[in-house]
């Protein structure tokens, strides 16, 4: 491909050109521009904006069948991020990560999937009604989270299932662990096995040699990103990134179609055609003020007494191959307190918010758009915590994890059985009809269509009386417990 002028802005610059148009409007949307907005919410954010909460004119392409404006931007960031194909997404990476799954295998057929994979993998499972071959990644048991998958772990899997479709990995995780992608994508494809890639997390690994490649450079054949989690652009758009010759590309592309908003928001569209322009534009500059904000704090954090930032040290433990320098993983367990606890403490008293908090640790991610003044906030905040609880005993990480329940049926067949609740005391020996993952380290027990197990039941139950989270089940509290029926 011909170097494109990265400087345009072609969706952005094809609604202004509408705009100036200034039409008589008998389309949806129904508020007419700016004036059918409530004044209460254009009193503080003006008016403008809405001019571009559009929808498929003459001028502006349609995101099902982009021909116009919509594709030009698409090109662009296709470029950008190194790929032969590049869609816009409205529906988050959610969506992204389901057509990869629905594209890649069908009922009947197998997918490898990590455990650690985000619930858009098990919708996935759902829609296609692939048969998922879990790989359950490493455990750090110093920092209590999850770590990498490895490759031989990818290839102990291909040879057990030398018919699996593809393989999804989460790289980076929440935490910014890297998994050993380029060996990954070796041994998938020698398999002639997918490699599909949950990067939601690490759009920004594109412009900076400070932090791990991409996974389209490493080998990847498809990869799902978070446009809008820390590369400037809004909430729920994202994209999605074809570089292979073995992905079906007019599968993909009617997929799409069942995953995504028959009315795609021209709002989410344009700001990923701003947000690629400034990455591609000023992506390395951007990303490197990131990387340099979170390495100067990860210095001053790991000078406070009884306050640890995660750093090199996790490199080359447990499955990590790199670390993303831009996520801070901070623990404050030498003081006594557990992550939940720092969390709350750093909100409710110093007003500094966090991403996330686990048992061990809290989380707080840097991106090109945070100044010094916030690092400072948070550093002077760790300060005064590490003065006001010095002394305290530290609590020790108890992460662990059971063995793999026995498979009964795919989440599909779970989804679409027949199910009833019950107490969670009955629930042994009975197959699940919904998903535990105890947190930390966040990795779901048991999936809907496993066997609950003795250990597992004993495992999950331990987390239980303890009152510590758990994600998935819809009573959080687990009195109760949803099973299939049969």
């Amino acid at each position: 491909m011909t170097n494109l002028d990265q400087r345009k802005t072609p969706l952005f610059d094809t609604i202004m050109k509408y705009n100036e148009l200034d039409p008589a409007y008998f389309r949806i949307p129904g508020h007419r521009f700016e004036r059918g907005i409530s004044n209460r919410w254009k009193d503080i954010v003006g008016e403008n904006i809405f001019k571009f909460d559009l929808t498929e004119t003459p001028l502006l392409d349609d995101l099902h069948n982009p021909e116009g404006a919509i594709k030009e931007a698409e090109l662009l960031a296709q470029e950008v991020f190194h790929a032969d194909h590049s869609y816009f997404l409205v529906n988050g990476t959610t969506c992204g990560n389901e057509a990869m799954i629905i594209t890649t295998a069908f009922e009947g057929q197998k997918v490898a999937i990590p455990r650690n994979a985000h619930k858009s993998a098990l919708m996935g499972l759902i829609i296609s009604g692939a048969e998922p071959i879990y790989i359950m990644p490493e455990l750090s048991d110093e920092w209590g989270i999850q770590g990498g998958i490895k490759p031989e772990d990818v290839r102990k899997t291909l040879e057990k299932n030398p018919d699996c479709k593809g393989v999804m990995v989460v790289s980076p995780t929440y935490y910014g662990v890297c998994s050993d992608l380029r060996e990954i994508a070796k041994v998938c494809h020698e398999y002639g096995a997918v490699l599909m890639v949950d990067e939601a997390h690490g759009a920004h690994m594109y412009f900076s040699e400070e932090l791990p490649d991409g996974a389209l450079v490493q080998g990847a054949d498809m990869c799902a990103q978070s446009i809008h989690k820390v590369t400037g652009s809004l909430t729920q758009s994202s994209m999605l990134h074809v570089k292979s010759q073995l992905v079906n590309i007019d599968m993909l592309e009617a997929n799409l179609h069942i995953v995504q908003s028959t009315s795609p928001s021209y709002l989410l569209m344009t700001s990923l055609d701003v947000a690629r322009y400034e990455l591609a534009t000023n992506g390395n500059q951007m990303i490197n003020n990131a990387v340099n904000l979170a390495q100067y704090a990860r210095k001053e954090i790991n000078e406070i007494s009884g306050m640890v930032c995660a750093g090199d040290s996790l490199v080359g433990t447990a499955g990590v191959k790199e670390l993303d320098f831009t996520r801070l993983i901070i623990s404050a367990k030498e003081l006594g307190m557990t992550g939940f606890e720092l969390k709350g403490i750093l909100f409710n008293e110093y007003a500094v918010d966090v991403e996330l908090s686990d048992y061990i640790n809290v989380l707080a991610i840097v991106t090109f758009a945070n100044t010094k003044n916030d690092i400072e906030r948070l550093l002077n905040a760790l300060k005064d915590i590490s003065k006001t609880n010095a002394g305290k005993k530290e609590i020790k990480n108890e992460i662990f994890l059971p063995e793999l329940p026995d498979y009964m049926m795919s989440p599909r067949q779970a989804y679409f059985s027949p199910n009833k609740v019950i107490s969670w005391s009955q629930a042994k020996g009975k197959i699940a009809g919904e998903m535990i993952a105890p947190y930390p380290p966040g990795i779901p027990v048991i999936y809907p269509g496993e066997l609950v197990t003795d250990q597992v039941w004993e495992y999950i139950e331990s987390y239980r009386i303890r009152k510590r989270h758990l994600h998935g089940p819809a009573d959080s509290q687990l009195n109760y417990f949803k099973i299939i029926d049969k």
